[in-house]
């Protein structure tokens, strides 16, 4: 029996759809179909217009189906991507799973294996840094409450390990550049 695996994300300047087009990837080399979906995106076009990665990757993925409850109900195993807002989901994908509440009624969506994966623009040390082996908290709740099995990485996986290292690796350098800065600053604020 072939898997069928439904890979629904958002990305509106193309890191998280690279990702998926991995995720995709994988799946297939697997043996299994693969529906690739985006969500809506909810943007207004002049702020999409102002970003160039953004347009660009609009123009990029144009071709991409949008994903709707029919995509959940066919697939054995659905994967999320999403970067992360403040250390949630994006809106678009918080809306695309609000309209699934039929299916989560009638238990359509009982018993399919879930999972997700996160990116992030920026490379700074603040609080709200994505882990690969975690996930933002709605996404599970969305999930479990449904009656989804999750899924995650194990944290001896190779890849896990390298992304833990190079997360570390550019925490320290990140902290160089701020203990740069700091001392830049008082030097320009101190008095002559």
């Amino acid at each position: 029996m072939t898997v069928k695996v439904a890979i629904i994300y958002y990305s509106a300047t193309g890191t998280t759809y690279q990702l998926a087009l991995a995720v995709a990837e994988g799946a297939r080399q697997t043996g299994a179909e693969v529906r690739f979906r985006k969500v809506q995106e909810l943007a207004p076009e002049e702020a999409i217009a102002s970003n160039a990665a953004w347009a660009a990757h609009r123009r990029e993925s144009q071709d991409v189906e949008l994903a709707s409850n029919a995509d959940l109900e066919w697939a054995d195993a659905v994967i999320f991507g999403t970067p992360t807002r403040y250390g949630l989901p994006t809106a678009q994908l918080k809306q695309f799973l609000d309209t699934t509440g039929r299916l989560w009624a009638n238990g359509d969506l009982v018993n399919k294996i879930c999972s997700s994966f996160t990116s992030k623009a920026r490379r700074t040390v603040g609080r709200r840094r994505p882990s690969l082996t975690s996930t933002p908290p709605s996404t599970i709740g969305a999930r479990s409450s449904s009656g989804r099995a999750t899924l995650t990485p194990s944290s001896s996986s190779p890849a896990i390990r390298t992304a833990r290292h190079s997360r570390a690796t550019m925490a320290r350098s990140s902290r160089t550049r701020w203990r740069s800065r700091r001392r830049d600053f008082r030097a320009s604020a101190s008095p002559s």
